[in-house]
């Protein structure tokens, strides 16, 4: 019989693609110290049908947003499906916030490769910010 700990580093494994994780135990029973650390296992040979696609890096610093000084954008890859309004902190490393907010048109163009501005909130004043993915 496989054990809790043993079932949730498989799945861990399995849905992490072997990333290395440290997850907290679930509490009660089992013994268990209440963390378990999941190690990969090699990937099978020849690789599943079809690969998954890969990870895009979505975002926007530097001069992709206007009177920049010191904000920044990311955009998990996860959140180019999304079929609701996403909004992101822009702060970065300046001293102040806008938020930006992108629709799920906007989303599933980023993920197409085409670069997308939307105009941050005002605090003060706002900033074109034009994101793009590789």
């Amino acid at each position: 019989m496989v054990s809790r700990k043993e079932f949730l580093v498989q799945v861990v494994q399995l849905a992490s693609g072997g990333v290395l994780l440290t997850l907290g135990g679930c509490g009660g029973g089992g013994g268990d110290s209440g963390a378990f650390t999941a190690t990969p296992t090699p990937s099978p040979s020849p690789s599943p049908s079809p690969s998954p696609s890969p990870s895009l890096a979505c975002g926007s610093t530097g001069t992709a947003i206007t009177g920049n000084h010191g904000h920044s954008l990311t955009i998990p890859a996860v959140d180019l499906n999304s079929s609701v309004n996403m909004t992101y902190n822009i702060q970065g490393a300046a001293d102040h916030n806008h938020t930006v907010t992108f629709t799920p048109a906007q989303l599933t163009q980023l993920k197409a490769g085409t670069a997308v501005t939307v105009t941050s909130s005002n605090n003060l004043h706002t900033h074109d910010v034009t994101a793009t993915c590789v």
